[in-house]
């Protein structure tokens, strides 16, 4: 098993798509990246904390290769956006791969450069050690599936897993 801490917008959107795919085997909303002890929602959604909305995405390689984990990563949001993704404004939305080792870092910059085969050369995408990971709020792992109707799920979440699902539909759970 591999885990990827990534950082892309809102994490319900990142934990809604990962969640479709085939070899996933646990996605945790939290935050990182900052320097807050301790962080929440509340703190986060400041801006002032440093930290990210981001997920743990842990995976099966032999179901579901690694580059596929960060190429959806790359499809699902717009790099190019620096510290937003759409009306979500502020560092705690911006593009970031949080690296656990030497490893990680290269296969981070080897998909973001594969990414701009098809962005171009805008990526905004930054390539972080990563800190401590704090577990989001119960209430924020898995939101989309218990949230469908919600007014963000519809218009945001939904139309991102919908591309994935077109994009990715040979990695889909059955």
């Amino acid at each position: 098993m591999q885990t990827f801490v990534v950082a892309g917008g809102c994490f319900w959107c990142l934990d809604a798509v990962y969640r479709v795919l085939r070899g996933v085997t646990d996605v945790v909303s939290g935050y990182t990246g900052g320097a807050t002890p301790d962080p929440d929602y509340e703190s986060v959604c400041t801006g002032r904390t440093g930290h990210a909305e981001a997920i743990a995405v842990t995976f099966d390689p032999e179901i579901i290769p690694a580059g596929v984990i960060l190429d959806v990563f790359f499809t699902l949001h717009d790099p190019t956006q620096l510290n937003r993704q759409g009306a979500d404004v502020g560092t705690q939305y911006r593009s970031a791969m949080f690296y656990v080792d030497e490893d990680q870092r290269q296969l981070f910059e080897t998909a973001r450069t594969r990414a701009a085969e098809w962005w171009g050369e805008g990526i905004v995408t930054t390539i972080e050690p990563l800190g401590e990971y704090f577990v989001a709020e119960d209430y924020h792992q898995d939101f989309f599936a218990k949230n469908p109707g919600q007014g963000y799920c519809m218009a945001v979440a939904l139309p991102k897993v919908n591309k994935i699902r077109k994009s990715y539909a040979q990695y889909l759970l059955p």
